[in-house]
């Protein structure tokens, strides 16, 4: 998928209702995104948005189960919300915004 006009990769980050543990997720990757000087912009979903937004998106990032497989590469982040893995989850999200 090509960047957006800005040059920006475009992360989704979604969970069941689009409010509560995507709120913690998305505020995790945007403190990544800017950590790490990488040119991309978290966009908060619910999951049954994701199939409608994912031609125009790099990577999701979510803490729901999926009902279906994506044409974009997946990052399970519930470790974001146990605090189990999470360091391996931050190497993941940014490896994927690197490409």
């Amino acid at each position: 998928m090509e960047k957006d006009k800005n040059g920006r990769k475009i992360v989704l980050v979604a969970c069941g209702t689009g409010i509560a543990t995507s709120t913690v997720v998305a505020e995790r990757v945007k403190k990544l995104i800017e950590e790490n000087g990488l040119n991309a912009e978290v966009i908060q979903c619910k999951m049954a948005e994701v199939a409608s937004k994912e031609n125009e998106a790099h990577l999701l990032v979510t803490t729901s189960i999926l009902p279906k497989t994506y044409s974009i590469p997946v990052v399970n982040a519930m470790g974001y919300l146990t605090g189990m893995g999470s360091e391996n989850i931050d190497k993941e999200v940014i490896k994927y915004l690197k490409e």
